[in-house]
């Protein structure tokens, strides 16, 4: 800030800009702005998912589960891609594709070291390496989003889908005995 006109301890002030700040928002900037944040997308999440989500979290079955989710790019909506009954993680790793993103929700049989078993809801994020950008930051844009329909805490991600591991599982579990 420079003061200006009067003495030292004049209350008027005025903002003086460097040359090099005057131009902050040149066309080509703001076709870079608007394509940056056309790609900053949060996806709907499908209702039939919802309530399939739903019915999920409230199932009987004591086997290990999963809903395994994806983006349709072109309604830009998380929909159910399958649905797996009594599948290990190393089982369900095969099933995901190599170089995209994919939510997955997990019901596992978890034993606990003193002989408890208990059924946590697993949300798991897979974004290996090598996806498209715009890919990974419209499925991590829509992440939260779906983390609050499904209602879900136990949340992990992995980015080399070799994780996918009953040991990786049990790691992340142990956080919340």
């Amino acid at each position: 800030r420079a003061c200006k006109g009067g003495s030292p301890g004049s209350l008027r002030a005025e903002k003086t800009f460097p040359n090099d700040r005057v131009a902050l928002q040149t066309p080509k900037l703001h076709e870079d702005h608007l394509k940056m944040s056309s790609s900053l997308v949060v996806c709907e999440v499908d209702e039939s998912l919802k309530e399939k989500l739903r019915k999920f979290r409230f199932r009987k079955e004591t086997n290990n589960a999963a809903i395994l989710m994806k983006i349709d790019m072109e309604k830009q909506l998380v929909v159910l891609e399958e649905e797996y009954e009594d599948i290990s993680l190393d089982d369900l790793k095969e099933e995901l594709p190599e170089r995209q993103p994919r939510f997955i929700v997990y019901s596992y049989k978890y034993i606990h070291a003193d002989g408890r078993v208990s059924y946590p809801l697993c949300f798991i994020f897979s974004s290996p390496m090598g996806c498209k950008p715009e890919q990974q930051m419209m499925y991590a844009g829509s992440k939260n989003r779906l983390i609050q329909a499904a209602e879900l805490t136990k949340v992990f991600e992995t980015r080399n889908v070799d994780d996918l591991t009953e040991e990786w599982l049990k790691n992340r579990l142990a956080f919340f005995r």
